[in-house]
């Protein structure tokens, strides 16, 4: 073994961190570390090969970086190896503000797949999809890219374009899209009344202070004036994001018991997060929606809602992502990013690679306007159109058609509510909540 590889060989094991003993005067005094000390002779021997023999002159460092990126890629679709610059832009991905297309991606069976696009960006806006498979970004084939490769190439200047190519399940031939980058936006929660009583959340990802967001949006709904009677809390085509906003946005609605449980190979990663006494009153029932864009953080939160019977789940099966990540930083600006255990719903339920099973399954879609419904019945003379019928006691509060200039916020929320409602999924998740206020009311009598 010559000077310059036993270099190698010892910067190599820095940069991996695992905690093996490399000596090398002497054979490793272990006999469960032998196995790996030969490999690591063998690697040295394919790079000392390579660096003597190839057909062009070869970097050892590039060689060596590129070895660790595909050691941890191959453990697992969310770990990976980061050069400098990709681990600052991890960074951005919780906290501060960057300029890209909006999306979040993953890697399944080594494909470049779409998890959810992000809600008002232009991914989202072009009409990008969840399960999408990105093939190229301007033009160049992501086939054995790196996931912060892929990341890095769809960032970039604001307003300067980014071409993607994917192919979509149902689509003969792949789609082209040129999306204009934007500034991401860091606000996770809006929320809107769908009917006296009953409000609508919905929270796009799990960013620094989004349960705090949450509690706000939660108190404008939920006022002395008119208190809410259900509540429809949106996690569709949400990726997720930080643990501690799931466990707390899940601990806004529950007083006691397990949220998620944390288990690893190693006693020091298990942990078990717990909900608090309610400092408010939430009473109320509420109809969670999730998809198969809902991943992680968001599985966290439906998965203890439906194990505490907190919340009906509606919509279709979520993404299935029950790992846990953690991120080292490494010597000269470099990141590891490796999973260290998976989580568990409060039942026990893993739901790696299975997903969140909704309580109701309800396809997506859009209602079909009133209107091209209209029976014969519909359409017999009622009261109202019969000559100098009295108008309804209300009538001088029907607002009339304005423009967006005219409206006052008040009229954009109704506008906002009536569209939100000709999703199929919203509008079923309010009749429940209805329904279940009308049957409480029966029980009361």
């Amino acid at each position: 073994m010559t000077t310059r590889s036993l270099f190698v060989l010892k910067y190599f094991c820095s940069v991996l961190a695992l905690g093996l003993t490399c000596l090398f005067s002497t054979p490793p005094s272990h006999a469960e570390s032998a196995p790996a000390y030969e490999s690591l002779k063998l690697f040295v021997e394919v790079l000392e090969e390579l660096e003597n023999n190839y057909v062009e002159d070869v970097d050892a460092e590039t060689l060596i970086h590129n070895a660790i990126k595909g050691m941890v890629e191959n453990l697992d679709p969310h770990s990976s190896f980061m050069p400098p610059q990709a681990f600052e832009d991890l960074q951005d991905d919780t906290k501060g503000e960057f300029s890209g297309i909006g999306i979040v991606i993953t890697l399944k069976d080594g494909i470049l797949t779409v998890v959810s696009p992000i809600e008002g960006t232009p991914a989202y806006d072009a009409g990008i999809y969840a399960g999408d498979i990105i093939v190229k970004i301007d033009g160049e084939s992501t086939k054995g890219m790196a996931l912060w490769e892929a990341v890095n190439r769809m960032r970039g200047p604001r307003h300067e374009e980014v071409a993607i190519t994917i192919i979509r399940e149902g689509e003969s031939a792949p789609l082209e899209f040129s999306l204009k980058r934007d500034l991401i936006p860091m606000t996770s929660v809006r929320s809107a009344e769908l009917a006296p009583g009953y409000g609508y959340i919905r929270v796009t990802n799990f960013r620094m202070n989004t349960h705090e967001e949450m509690d706000r949006h939660l108190e404008e709904l939920n006022t002395s004036a008119a208190p809410l009677k259900g509540l429809v809390v949106d996690l569709r085509d949400n990726p997720g994001g930080l643990l501690d906003q799931a466990v707390k946005m899940a601990d806004l609605f529950l007083s006691d018991g397990t949220i998620v449980s944390i288990k690893g190979r190693d006693q020091k990663n298990n942990q078990t997060y717990d909900a608090r006494p309610q400092r408010s009153d939430k009473k109320y029932p509420v109809v969670v929606l999730i998809n198969g864009g809902s991943a992680s953080a968001s599985e966290i939160v439906a998965g203890a809602l439906q194990d505490h019977t907190r919340a009906l789940i509606l919509g279709t099966p979520s993404f299935g992502k029950g790992s846990v990540q953690t991120v080292r930083p490494l010597k000269d600006g470099y990141g590891l990013k490796y999973t260290i255990a998976r989580y568990y719903t409060p039942s026990g339920r893993s739901i790696q690679a299975k997903g969140i099973q909704p309580d109701i399954e309800v396809s997506p879609g859009v209602l079909e306007e009133t209107r091209k419904k209209t029976s014969a019945f519909d359409r017999m003379i009622k009261e109202k159109d019969l000559p100098h019928s009295l108008m309804p006691e209300d009538a001088a509060d029907t607002p009339s058609e304005e423009t967006d200039q005219d409206m006052t916020g008040q009229q954009r929320q109704v506008r906002e509510s009536a569209q939100l409602l000709q999703d199929v999924q919203v509008k079923r998740a309010l009749d429940i909540l209805i329904s279940y206020g009308v049957f409480s009311n029966f029980n009361d009598k």
